[in-house]
């Protein structure tokens, strides 16, 4: 009796780990077909991505989920992208619970990673306490608190930036050889994404500035509200600011070129198979004729990059500034089982003439001046730029 007792026990124990061996197993699969389904690029960086899977299953210790999470980092590897990454379930959390938060507490900074994937800033958040400490677009961040980031995900800088409101964290970034240490403290701030304003530059002649500094929820109704009162004052032209906007939802890049636009492609969204998905305006412009000038800097990015090369290639829109950051591929976050996730490149934007912008960017028409330091003169808020304008109104007529 007593072996027939240990035999079921051992049986047990037996079903037990085999179960738990399935469980993570099916999370490496799950992880396996994220990419495998929508993956941007099908050659998988020339690895045999289904032999991998085999692999996986057959040779890898998954006999604890943190092995397995370790397997995982592993495949995804293979792929060298550094936007092609896991989650664990805590980082996964933070990052939706961040994404539905109307107001951010933080440093204010959106990163991406170098042509050699070192960690670096896409633009500070105008406004936000990383801009106002002096950090700026296409610094290299090279170290938090000491620590460097060589080798870590954006997930995890992101984490390492965060802490208690007030309390301060140090980046020591490399700005053209440049190295220093840029203190900034935490605190809570509010993104508004767009202000506006009518400058009257003499000669009865008026400019309406509309300052877009992200694309949220309301980004694309602000924007038209913001040009349907300029138009009803009898602006000659619109200035578009999209300097140091990251971009944000893409919808809101959409909505903002259909108001400006009345037909034409919007942007094409491709895969490694070619075209997906094609956008096209569709005749609802609020003002599709009034000249209009975009502004866009290094700091220039993602959706915001959709709506100046949309404009640009239907000679919509004349760009001043200086090229665009290039920030052309698309990723989705596929939940997990477990809580984790991964997130996947799976395509990138095109303009209407076919352009990958991706470590392009879009060049401008012209530059805009600059200052003695060498940096862009014109104010990126209202009354600043009503001021300049006075100063140089051909620029922007």
């Amino acid at each position: 009796m007593r072996a027939a007792v240990g035999a079921v026990v051992a049986m047990a124990v037996a079903a037990s780990d085999a179960e738990a061996i399935t469980e993570n197993q099916m999370l490496y699969l799950e992880a396996w077909r994220a990419v495998d389904k929508a993956y941007v690029d099908k050659t998988f960086n020339g690895v045999n991505w289904f032999k991998l899977r085999e692999t996986g299953l057959k040779n890898d210790d998954l006999d604890d989920r943190e092995t397995t999470y370790e397997v995982i980092r592993a495949m995804l590897a293979k792929l060298d992208d550094p936007f092609t990454r896991f989650l664990e379930p805590e980082k996964y959390s933070s990052v939706t619970e961040q994404t539905m938060k109307a107001d951010v507490s933080g440093v204010g900074i959106e990163m991406g990673f170098d042509d050699d994937k070192k960690i670096i800033v896409v633009a500070p958040t105008p406004g936000g306490p990383a801009s106002e400490a002096g950090v700026k677009a296409k610094d290299l961040i090279y170290a938090v608190d000491g620590a460097p980031t060589v080798d870590k995900s954006l997930y995890e800088v992101a984490e390492e930036l965060q802490g208690p409101q007030g309390s301060k964290v140090t980046l020591s970034v490399d700005r053209g050889g440049k190295q220093s240490d840029i203190v900034v403290q935490r605190k809570r701030y509010t993104v508004v994404p767009v202000t506006s304003t009518t400058c009257d530059v003499g000669e009865n002649k008026k400019i309406g500035y509309v300052k877009l500094s992200a694309f949220n929820q309301v980004s694309g109704a602000k924007t038209k509200e913001a040009l349907k009162a300029l138009k009803a004052e009898g602006v000659n032209s619109y200035v578009l600011d999209l300097r140091n906007n990251v971009g944000g939802l893409f919808p809101g890049a959409l909505e903002i070129a259909k108001a400006l636009m009345n037909e034409g492609t919007i942007v094409y969204i491709a895969d490694s198979s070619g075209e997906r998905d094609v956008f096209e305006a569709d005749r609802s412009a609020l003002d599709a004729d009034t000249p209009l000038r975009l502004l866009v800097n290094k700091g220039t990015a993602s959706a915001s990059e959709v709506l100046a090369g949309a404009l640009r290639d239907n000679n919509r829109a004349t760009i001043l500034g200086e090229t665009t950051f290039g920030k052309g591929l698309i990723q989705t976050l596929v939940p997990l089982s477990d809580g984790s996730a991964v997130s996947v490149t799976v395509a990138q934007y095109r303009t209407p003439l076919g352009t990958n912008i991706n470590k392009v960017g879009i060049v401008p028409d012209k530059p805009l001046p600059l200052n003695d330091a060498g940096e862009d003169a014109v104010p990126a808020n209202a009354d600043d730029f009503c001021a300049y304008a006075r100063t140089a109104p051909d620029l922007f007529l």
